[in-house]
């Protein structure tokens, strides 16, 4: 036991040591992060000495290389490892140092999110949804997602790739491992403090100049002053006349100037207007008439017609159908363009809805007008066929930029009109009677067919009950059609008109060109409407019979008078 009274003898010195590494083996214990020293390198492997463990540790060098300690692999470098097994089953220490930094880097992660920290990465690939960045202390990877990119749409993030810059932690997962960032919190927040600063420049009243038009939305328009803010020009601020939506009065680039109306510094927005640079012109709107000419200014060109400028802040709508007399589509872009200064007669003003009507037609003399005065109804002018549809013409005349209707009825006074206007093409001559003229709607009806005398004056002096001569044309199931001699008119006697006997009425029974005589049952010229019966001739003739030679019954008490009837039911027994 004398070993022991000399504590600082080579044998006492060497027994604490012993027990010293003996304690430190205790205290080590797996799953912990340990410093562990490089003690020797070869081509492949790393060794490193660790107190407390009975062997030394071995890493993989590329494992090294992968995790960014390439610097570090020199004889004597300490290097954080995981202690995952002090002994496996081969008797062997297993440690990890890419395991380790993860941890390390995941304890980094974890404090700055706590502590809402920005953190600096670099984007290092794109994926499915979004981009991986490696965060640049730990070489942890995080997700991206792609709406956190930019407080802006971006097409093209080849700029950002492998740049070292700030991101914003916005979701830990400490079950699964996993980290989501965003890049647009921190751009917005350095914007965000720039902005207020810019917003404390303006004040209500200021007049910005040339702020250019950025884009539309249902609500207003927003432009952007200088490259550095963006503000709105609420829909009711734009204009003093009415106005439907931005795209009327402005287009996209156009510079305007503008007055601040209102700053919010909390909400860091600066709300201003346009029509607030002049007085309401609808204070003095009286000082417009109806039905004279003003000039205006062509301000935006669109599909409908056109917005012009009766004065600052007097916007009124040009609609397409006043443009022009004769041309019902007519596109503004084809007569007008932007700036130009043209004559516009005021057709409307309506104060409570803030609302004026012009007219550009108007300042020209109503053509239809012209063609009334030269050529008023009853007027026969030849024409030339302009264009046709399924059942009409429209035809065109010298001297006269305009055109008329004509209906395939008044094509011929036969019934058949659609078969008529087959006959026609565009480019033909054609001669017309003027019908009828309102040039307020812009409208021409003619006839073709009244040019010739009209067939039914045959009947001008005929009336119902007389009996006529007719000669028949064809047959079908409806009926016979007839023609009447010495008329052009073609007529359908109806096959319940044909005979008072049902098994006589058969159409059958003619062939086509025999002339018989039939009744007029139905004559009205004005409408122009006449109808034929064969059945009510054979009436007639019957009353006129019985008028002059007795009834019906007259004979039956004779001899024999019943024996017709007698063998018919004879022979049905």
């Amino acid at each position: 036991m004398e070993i022991y009274k000399d504590l600082t003898s080579a044998s006492s010195k060497e027994f604490e040591k012993l027990l010293s590494n003996q304690l430190s083996k205790i205290n080590i214990e797996e799953g912990k992060i340990i410093e562990g020293k490089i003690n020797n390198i070869t081509e492949k492997f790393v060794f490193l000495f660790i107190d407390g463990l009975k062997s030394e540790p071995v890493l993989d060098i590329n494992e090294l290389k992968s995790i960014g300690l390439t610097e570090k692999i020199k004889i004597g470098e300490t290097i954080p490892v995981l202690l995952e097994k002090i002994e496996d089953k081969n008797g062997e220490v297993l440690v990890s140092a890419s395991k380790a930094q993860k941890i390390k880097g995941w304890e980094k992660l974890v404090e700055a999110y706590e502590n809402k920290e920005p953190i600096m990465g670099k984007i290092t690939s794109k994926c499915k949804g979004g981009c991986i960045v490696e965060h640049i202390d730990t070489g942890s990877l995080m997700f991206l997602p792609g709406s956190q990119i930019s407080d802006k749409p971006m097409k093209d993030i080849s700029h950002l790739m492998n740049e070292p810059q700030k991101f914003a932690l916005i979701k830990l997962d400490k079950v699964r491992g996993n980290a989501c960032v965003s890049r647009k919190e921190i751009v917005s927040s350095f914007k965000k403090e720039d902005k207020a600063k810019i917003i404390e420049k303006y004040n209500v009243g200021d007049i910005i100049k040339n702020a250019e038009v950025k884009g539309y939305s249902s609500f207003g328009c927003f432009f952007s002053v200088n490259g550095e803010l963006d503000v709105l020009v609420h829909l009711q601020e734009i204009s003093y006349s009415r106005v439907n939506h931005p795209d009327e009065v402005f287009n996209i680039g156009e510079k305007h100037d503008l007055k601040v109306i209102s700053v919010d510094k909390e909400k860091l927005q600066v709300g201003c207007s346009v029509k607030q640079l002049s007085p309401d012109p609808f204070d003095h709107i009286e000082n417009y008439e109806l039905n004279k000419i003003y000039k205006v200014k062509v301000q935006k060109i669109m599909d409908f017609g056109a917005f012009c400028e009766l004065e600052p802040g007097l916007t009124t709508l040009l609609h397409s159908s006043e443009l022009s007399w004769n041309k019902k589509n007519v596109s503004a872009k084809k007569l007008f363009k932007v700036g130009d200064e043209i004559d516009c007669v005021i057709t409307e003003i309506d104060k409570d809805k803030r609302r004026v009507a012009i007219s550009y037609k108007l300042t020209q003399e109503n053509p239809y007008e012209i063609f009334e005065k030269n050529n008023p109804v009853g007027t026969i002018i030849d024409g030339v066929v302009n264009a046709k549809n399924e059942y009409s013409l429209f035809v065109k005349f010298d001297g006269f930029d305009l055109e008329a209707f004509l209906h395939c009825n008044d094509l011929t006074y036969s019934n058949n009109g659609e078969k008529e206007l087959s006959n026609y093409k565009k480019g033909d001559k054609i001669k017309v009677k003027v019908l009828e003229i309102k040039p307020d709607e812009q409208k021409i009806r003619i006839g073709h067919r009244q040019v010739n005398p009209d067939p039914i004056e045959w009947f001008k002096d005929k009336k119902i009950n007389q009996i006529i001569t007719v000669k028949i044309i064809s047959t079908d199931n409806k009926g016979i059609f007839v023609k009447p001699e010495g008329c052009e008119l073609e007529f359908l006697i109806k096959k319940s008109q044909i005979a008072i006997s049902a098994a006589d009425a058969r159409p059958s029974r003619f062939t086509g060109g025999e002339k018989v005589d039939c009744a007029i049952s139905e004559l009205d010229l004005n409408k122009r409407k006449i109808s034929l019966s064969m059945k009510l001739l054979e009436e007639i003739e019957r009353k006129e019979a019985l008028d002059k030679y007795g009834t019906e019954s007259s004979g039956k008490n004779l001899p024999f008078s019943s024996l017709s009837e007698d063998l018919k039911k004879k022979e049905k027994e």
